[in-house]
């Protein structure tokens, strides 16, 4: 398969993961917990890229709270369109966020530019090898590639899990997945 060419069953399963995603969210609330795993790898001065949820996407509220808590900055991604890499800039928690495009809720453009140290990663599915489905746009498969040094964190919930992703040459696994039933990571 040549770099250009996008795994086709990718299409159909995001659309089967989404289905699943608003289900399970439209069931009620339920909190993606910060595990001690994940508190236990912050540490004061980190920059710990999270996000604004978009939709059904699970809400990693509690663990930028906790980052915040252990003194960690928080980033939140910048996004200007399909082609351009996504930025991630400071962001205080609690403070005003802009509209972006596709919804996205996201600082102000001016905010200062952060290299993250932990990266908390929205995705559609993932699977037990750490592969993740995103939304197309490979703006995290590029951050990634851009943040080699950063700690990879999947947010989703338990019902997108799949056996496996179709990964393809450019994706770029996690180190770790939270769901609302805990963490799991693998030591690299």
């Amino acid at each position: 398969m040549s770099p250009k060419t996008i795994s086709p069953e990718k299409p159909a399963l995001r659309a089967q993961l989404r289905a699943a995603r608003d289900a399970f969210a439209s069931e009620g609330s339920v909190a993606i917990p910060a595990p001690q795993a994940f508190v236990d790898r912050l540490s004061p001065g980190m920059t710990v890229a999270s996000y604004v949820p978009l939709g059904s996407e699970a809400d990693p509220a509690l663990l930028t709270a906790a980052a915040s808590g252990r003194g960690c900055r928080i980033a939140l991604p910048h996004v200007i369109d399909r082609a351009t890499p996504i930025r991630f800039l400071v962001w205080e928690p609690g403070a005003p966020l802009v509209a972006g495009p596709y919804g996205l809720r996201q600082p102000d453009p001016a905010s200062e530019e952060a290299a993250p140290d932990l990266i908390l990663t929205p995705l559609l599915g993932y699977d037990a090898r750490f592969n993740r489905l995103g939304q197309g746009a490979a703006h995290y498969d590029r951050a990634f590639a851009r943040y080699e040094a950063a700690w990879r964190v999947g947010v989703a919930w338990s019902v997108q899990e799949l056996p496996a992703i179709p990964a393809d040459i450019w994706d770029v696994p996690l180190h770790a997945i939270i769901t609302e039933k805990g963490m799991s990571w693998h030591n690299a």
